[in-house]
């Protein structure tokens, strides 16, 4: 009985200090303005957190933070190639002011990616402005060349758990991305909501009407379908 008493205080005090020690790594390692890393990128705003642990963060240089940003952790933010890692230039990924992008965001950006100010993101979205090639049929399509088209997510809007944003995709002013949509492509105007795979605009607000529900080519429904606001 002592011996189990004596194992089971071991364990205790054993979790108590990995709890400890995880908690702290968390705190410190957690990527501030006022360290000496955040100077490396093109921006680093006041205020501003990548939480750790990150999973991958290159080319710092031609990435730019705005001010009271919050990266959550295993988030992967990437600017050019890696063997570009060190190449400055302008910035190729903008994240604008007081974003909350979830835990897992995946980010890669080659030609121009931009988040406005204000967007927040649920867990493990993914934003790229590339594409592997598949037209050969000689080549595997990881090694045939990449496709690039910037991609440009507006100011104050919500990006659901699961959301993919592939390469070309403008999505305007306060826009819902449903959680597991793919959006490739697509011009989103603003206020709207967009669900699906492949996304389309589900929903618009409509001055005279309010929030409509549309058809698949983003046009209203007529009469008062779908005018309940969007519970997404």
């Amino acid at each position: 009985m002592a011996r189990d008493a004596l194992a089971r205080l071991a364990d205790r005090v054993a979790g108590e200090a990995v709890q400890w020690v995880w908690q702290r790594s968390v705190r410190v390692g957690t990527l501030k303005a006022t360290q000496r890393r955040a100077r490396r990128f093109a921006r680093f705003g006041p205020g501003t957190e990548i939480v750790f642990p990150p999973v991958a963060v290159v080319g710092e240089g031609r990435i730019a933070l705005g001010a009271d940003t919050l990266v959550g952790p295993h988030a992967s933010l990437s600017a050019g190639m890696p063997d570009e890692a060190g190449r400055g230039g302008e910035p190729v990924l903008v994240i604008g002011d007081r974003c909350v992008l979830g835990k897992g965001i995946g980010v890669v950006a080659h030609k121009h990616v931009a988040i406005g100010d204000d967007t927040w993101t649920g867990h493990y979205v993914y934003i790229t402005d590339q594409n592997h090639g598949y037209e050969n049929l000689e080549l595997p399509i990881g090694t045939q060349m990449w496709k690039d088209a910037p991609v440009r997510i507006g100011p104050e809007c919500w990006l659901g758990h699961g959301a993919v944003v592939l390469p070309g995709t403008t999505i305007g002013r306060h826009v819902v991305v449903a959680a597991g949509a793919v959006v490739a492509g697509l011009q989103v105007p603003d206020y709207s909501v967009v669900a699906g795979v492949p996304g389309r605009v589900v929903r618009r607000h409509i001055a005279t009407r309010g929030w409509v529900a549309t058809h698949p080519d983003g046009t209203p429904l007529p009469g008062g379908a779908g005018s309940a606001p969007f519970r997404g």
